[in-house]
């Protein structure tokens, strides 16, 4: 068996790895876009490494963007085969790929326009809503704890791993010859004490362990000292200071979570009566997926069900669909918090709200999970003192505050709880993914530390060859 590893590799984002078996066999662990990564993204997003008439499977860990974005472009270029996720990761991805492309088939008209000044020629979206509507068909669910016979030779079984709804760690049997191989993929790994979902499974013991790395030497602060922060930077910003809280938020998970947050300071009576604002359709539909999929959340959030129905929902909260009503709040000037997407601040109605807030000394804008440095929300965690938006140079006054116990990926003492599960001396090979280079070092020391061997960091479009 031979893996090459097209995305999340020394990165974060991208995720595709490709298994080539003995018998000409092709199976993709996830197909997912790069973000944040600047004037290289769209090249990157446009060249997938392989051909995807030649996939034999596909098989998706989650719905995030960086994991399924290009699954559109696999139908465009030829994939005819199934793609295999858990039931809430498909319905998730039929309201997110249609964003993407969406924002894709806007973007590329303001782009356009643009280059047509410059005496460019006109690029076009990487793809459009009728490959999502005809990728969607492809979609076909396993849910969790069941092993399912994909092919003679190859075994799923999809187990929870705590990130987002219905994210999973992909376990492989996959049958070569007279050679069984388990292997497995993570994913990404969420946290044990997460406020929605419940924790992390245990996994099957596997030969090959790919593993992410995003958080591999950071560790995130607790979560009831975030909670009490996240109180202080709100009557900090609104009430003191009488400015906007923005906060870039991914639309499906971590907007969740901050709105439960924010539901629970509310029923505490702790909240002041400011207006809060989740501006994003994609939030919105995410929210009522959520709302379908009860069966994911932990007992805390179940228990709280019996005295509150709608913990997305308080009186002050407000979900903005429409572009003009989004428009409207750059216009208001009363404190508000605003929750919008993306979650690094590239792309969506969140440009537009820190271009409108960011020169003003009254407001903050709050980063709650991981950046790419490259980034507009990787670069204002820097420090940068002017950012470019939509082009234009813009003096970064407003605050910064950051929070990471928002987190949907775990800490490194997080992960190490999370592979306790196996033993680690029984792993062949492990190799590291989705994490920044640097982090990937700590994080194999680590990894070495517990009892790991053979931890390899791939490049991009690196292959190994997984002996007999």
């Amino acid at each position: 068996m031979k893996i090459t590893f097209h995305g999340a590799a020394r990165t974060v984002t991208g995720s595709k790895h490709l298994l080539e078996l003995e018998d000409g066999r092709k199976i993709l662990l996830d197909c997912g876009m790069f973000q944040g990564h600047g004037a290289d993204t769209d090249p990157l997003n446009r060249h997938l490494g392989f051909d995807p008439k030649e996939l034999s499977h596909v098989i998706l860990s989650h719905a995030h963007i960086d994991h399924s974005g290009l699954l559109p472009l696999l139908a465009k270029e030829g994939y005819e085969g199934n793609i295999y996720c858990t039931p809430a990761t498909r319905d998730l991805c039929a309201i997110m790929l249609a964003d993407t492309a969406h924002i894709q088939e806007y973007d590329s008209v303001y782009i356009n326009r643009k280059r047509k000044q410059n005496g460019l020629p006109g690029v076009k979206p990487i793809y459009r809503m009728e490959h999502v509507e005809a990728v969607m068909q492809q979609f076909c669910t396993v849910p969790y704890e069941k092993t399912y016979k994909v092919d003679d030779g190859l075994e799923l079984r999809f187990t929870d791993s705590g990130h987002i709804l219905g994210s999973a760690a992909v376990n492989l049997i996959i049958r070569e010859k007279d050679k069984v191989t388990r292997l497995c993929f993570t994913g990404d790994i969420g946290r044990p004490d997460d406020l929605l979902l419940r924790a992390p499974s245990p996994f099957p013991q596997p030969d090959v362990l790919i593993c992410e790395s995003t958080y591999g030497n950071r560790k995130h602060e607790d979560r009831e000292i975030s909670q009490k922060r996240l109180l202080e930077i709100v009557l900090e910003t609104c009430i003191q200071r009488s400015g906007k809280l923005v906060i870039p938020a991914f639309s499906l998970g971590r907007t969740q979570e901050l709105v439960y947050a924010l539901n629970n300071l509310h029923n505490a009576g702790l909240l002041p009566p400011i207006p809060v604002y989740v501006d994003s359709p994609l939030s919105v539909n995410a929210t009522v997926i959520m709302r379908a999929h009860m069966e994911c959340f932990n007992n805390e959030l179940r228990k709280l069900l019996q005295n509150d129905p709608d913990p997305f929902g308080f009186d002050q909260l407000h979900y903005i669909q429409r572009a003009e009503d989004s428009m409207k709040l750059n216009e208001m000037k009363e404190p508000m918090i605003i929750l919008s997407a993306s979650g690094m601040a590239e792309a969506g109605r969140i440009k537009h709200h820190i271009r409108n807030t960011i020169e003003s000394a009254q407001n903050t804008i709050l980063l709650v999970g991981y950046c790419t440095p490259d980034s507009l929300g990787g670069r204002l965690g820097a420090g940068a003192k002017e950012v470019r938006i939509f082009g234009k140079p813009y003096s970064v006054n407003a605050r910064v505050e950051q929070l990471n116990a928002y987190s949907a990926h775990a800490d490194y003492e997080e992960m190490l709880q999370y592979l306790s599960c196996i033993e680690s001396r029984k792993v062949k090979h492990t190799f590291l993914v989705h994490g920044d280079y640097d982090v990937q070092h700590d994080w194999r020391q680590k990894l070495e530390a517990a009892g790991f061997g053979n931890i390899e960091i791939p490049d991009m479009h690196s292959s190994w060859e997984i002996p007999a």
